[in-house]
């Protein structure tokens, strides 16, 4: 289940992007799944008013369900307007679906949305597996990058 999405791929646009993801957990496995939205949806998502802050995907009686991801209402759609923190029903392969939903109940393992973003007018989510880190892993971290700056600073300085 590798990630489809390229850092420069024509034909993406990204709507919105959960970066605390990369800090706080593991990355373990990648996926690109749509994602089923009401008329009134859309909008905000074209305007980027898409919050993953604390959003989490699980599966349920073989449908991937994505919880609290919050996509901002829509002033144009008076009474048809949607509820800005529903579960909404992922889309994707039912091989896929099983095989996460039994990562998912026989390890500790999370499956999250790491970005939101359209793809040839439609609007998919990447998801990912994930392994919460420690604190002590979240500061090795930050340290290993720390390192990798002061080298390539080094680098780009003797270069000249």
């Amino acid at each position: 289940m590798k990630s489809k999405v390229q850092p420069h791929d024509p034909g993406v646009k990204v709507i919105a992007a959960n970066r605390r993801a990369f800090h706080d957990y593991f990355i373990l496995d990648k996926l690109e799944v749509g994602i089923a939205l009401v008329g009134s949806e859309l909008r905000p998502c074209r305007e980027g008013k898409v919050n993953l802050k604390d959003a989490f995907a699980d599966e349920d009686n073989g449908q991937l369900w994505l919880h609290d991801a919050n996509i901002g209402s829509n002033p144009f759609s008076n009474r048809l307007d949607h509820n800005p923190i529903r579960k909404r029903r992922l889309l994707a392969h039912r091989k896929e679906i099983i095989k996460i939903g039994q990562k998912i109940k026989t390890t500790g393992i999370t499956l999250i949305p790491l970005k939101f973003y359209f793809r040839k007018g439609k609007v998919k989510v990447e998801l990912a597996l994930v392994k919460g880190k420690t604190q002590y892993d979240k500061r090795e971290t930050i340290a290993k990058k720390d390192f990798k700056r002061e080298m390539d600073r080094e680098m780009a300085g003797k270069g000249r």
